[in-house]
């Protein structure tokens, strides 16, 4: 059995599966603050799953995390989760003594891709767009993780689709993020909720001119960024995560509407089928923590994907 957790800003979740990489346990723990805290955190988390399956530690074979911020690639060495307190950790350092199993890390919307590309039919070419405060992407290749020459691929988030459009943080103006990221879009918006994207589309609804124009910015970002990562990687199928997918059919709605607007002027658009490659991530899909599971204590995760 192999331990996955995902670990974000404010919970952890953390999944045993099986050999069949079917979920086992379940539990979710608050993440602590600060590179100790989210160290004991793990930790608590792998030794919440033993008990709920009535196992010892030591009867897992690893423990994979999925993690905010830059994960250095073939390392266990995390860089700049700002959302969790973290300038740097080795996690693996950390954590392992203590838990005496082999530890793997990477960034958790990487672990993610990995976790859709198992549940869904495991063939191909898949990318998971992540729609939280940031926006960005994992691209699976044949099951394989693609990261690139310096693991940025899939930042589409700072792919900038009008120069024109509203500012992101990183600098430049009508990024991805600007118009989709929850983080910015909250800040447009300027109203207090627990929820600002789904205020933002009850309002639209109800007819609110400014909840309508930024309703339809964040269907714009993201289907700008399914037809980037279409036309880059040949996604297959786009599948997209995040807080947003709680919208359900009604995001869909809007950016199956932006994807055939921009598919009438274009015969070879129209071609690609944008829309059929689509898929929303059910809400609540411990989709990261069995990625990181599946990934393990292997860099190979072709080998970790075939035998999940």
């Amino acid at each position: 059995m192999r331990v996955g957790l995902d670990v974000g800003g404010t919970k952890t979740d953390a999944v045993a599966i099986d050999a069949a990489g079917n979920v086992q346990a379940r539990v979710r723990r608050t993440t602590g603050w600060g590179p100790e805290a989210v160290a004991a955190t793990v930790v608590d988390a792998v030794g919440a799953l033993a008990d709920e399956l009535a196992l010892p530690v030591a009867a897992f074979e690893s423990v994979g995390v999925g993690i905010p911020g830059l994960v250095e690639p073939g390392t266990t060495r995390v860089a700049h989760a700002v959302n969790l307190g973290i300038v740097e950790l080795d996690l693996a350092a950390a954590v392992a003594p203590t838990l005496g199993l082999p530890v793997a890390v990477e960034n958790d919307v990487k672990a993610a891709a990995l976790g859709a590309y198992a549940l869904g039919d495991g063939t191909g070419t898949l990318a998971y767009l992540n729609f939280g405060t940031g926006v960005a992407a994992g691209i699976v290749v044949d099951g394989v993780l693609w990261t690139g020459s310096t693991g940025t691929a899939g930042e589409v988030g700072h792919l900038s689709i009008d120069p024109d459009g509203p500012l992101c943080t990183c600098g430049q103006h009508g990024c991805v993020e600007a118009f989709s990221g929850g983080g910015t879009v909250a800040r447009r918006w300027g109203r207090p909720g627990e929820l600002p994207v789904r205020d933002i589309f009850d309002a639209a609804d109800a007819g609110d001119a400014e909840a309508i124009v930024l309703r339809d910015g964040v269907a714009y970002g993201i289907s700008a960024a399914i037809r980037a990562l279409v036309l880059t990687v040949d996604a297959g199928t786009v599948v997209l995560g995040g807080g947003i997918t709680m919208l359900g059919d009604r995001l869909m709605a809007v950016v199956g509407a932006q994807l055939e607007q921009s598919a009438e002027a274009s015969p070879f658009i129209r071609s690609l089928r944008l829309d059929e490659r689509v898929r929303v991530l059910p809400a609540g899909s411990p989709v990261a923590a069995i990625g990181a599971a599946l990934l393990g204590a292997h860099r190979d995760t072709q080998e970790v994907l075939a035998h999940g």
